[in-house]
């Protein structure tokens, strides 16, 4: 049953973190440089809906069980038979875990400082709004999408490890 349970979370976490990691990865290469060739008023007022929209049970599941499900399948990989599993396990939770820390500590305040400005037509300096949120947010995003990437790579490995411990 043990060895079960040490497999779902592996799964779970990897496929969780690959979630993660192409969310970050697609506003680096995509939304963010697409929103970035618009005017001022079309990227506050698309990312103050971006930022509402993406508070969903969906997004949720990506979040919050990347770390969960990494934390458990580290947890399940304690044990002397898994020290080729464990170190990847150990890399991945500690590089999400900075994740978290860059999206608390910058992202989401920056979301919230955007949102504060108020509705796009009573804004009146866009570009000011624009220029206190953009350059510093797509910068922390791209090291959140290279951490999160790097994280996916470590349990990729440790996904490989496991299987060769079968």
């Amino acid at each position: 049953m043990l060895k079960l349970f040490q497999t779902l979370s592996l799964i779970s976490a990897t496929t969780t973190m690959g979630l993660m990691a192409g969310l970050f990865a697609a506003f680096s290469y995509s939304v963010m440089p697409g929103l970035g060739r618009t005017e001022d008023r079309v990227f506050v007022e698309a990312m103050q809906r971006i930022n509402a929209a993406i508070l969903n049970g969906w997004f949720a599941v990506g979040f919050a069980g990347a770390i969960v499900c990494t934390g458990l399948a580290a947890a399940l990989h304690l044990g002397s038979g898994h020290r080729a599993v464990l170190p990847w396990l150990i890399a991945a939770f500690v590089l999400y875990a900075a994740v978290l820390v860059i999206t608390f500590a910058v992202n989401v305040p920056l979301n919230n400082a955007l949102d504060a400005a108020g509705d796009v037509d009573r804004i009146p300096d866009l570009a000011a709004v624009r220029a206190a949120f953009e350059t510093r947010w797509v910068r922390w995003n791209v090291v959140r999408a290279v951490l999160c990437t790097a994280a996916l790579a470590c349990l990729a490995w440790s996904l490989i490890r496991y299987g060769r411990t079968l």
